[in-house]
């Protein structure tokens, strides 16, 4: 006869101790390098659920000025 036993382990987590950043630093961004010539910034998950965006989305970025506008794709 075979025996088959099974772990589980519950982790609780207490918001209070949890570090959160404040409401006004909730949208900085560290600008991270991917491959050799490329970076990359998160976009917030609440912004991205307002503009109905989806994962592998084709989007546009245009340089205006000092800022990045960052827009749907066209076709």
């Amino acid at each position: 006869m075979l025996y088959v036993k099974y772990y589980v382990l519950i982790i609780k987590i207490n918001p209070k101790n949890m570090s959160t950043r404040k409401l006004e630093d909730k949208n900085i961004r560290k600008i991270t390098k991917v491959g050799g010539h490329s970076m990359s910034i998160t976009i917030p998950i609440e912004i991205v659920r307002e503009l109905g965006w989806r994962e592998k989305q084709k989007v546009v970025v245009k340089k205006k000025g000092k800022n990045l506008v960052i827009s749907d794709w066209k076709k």
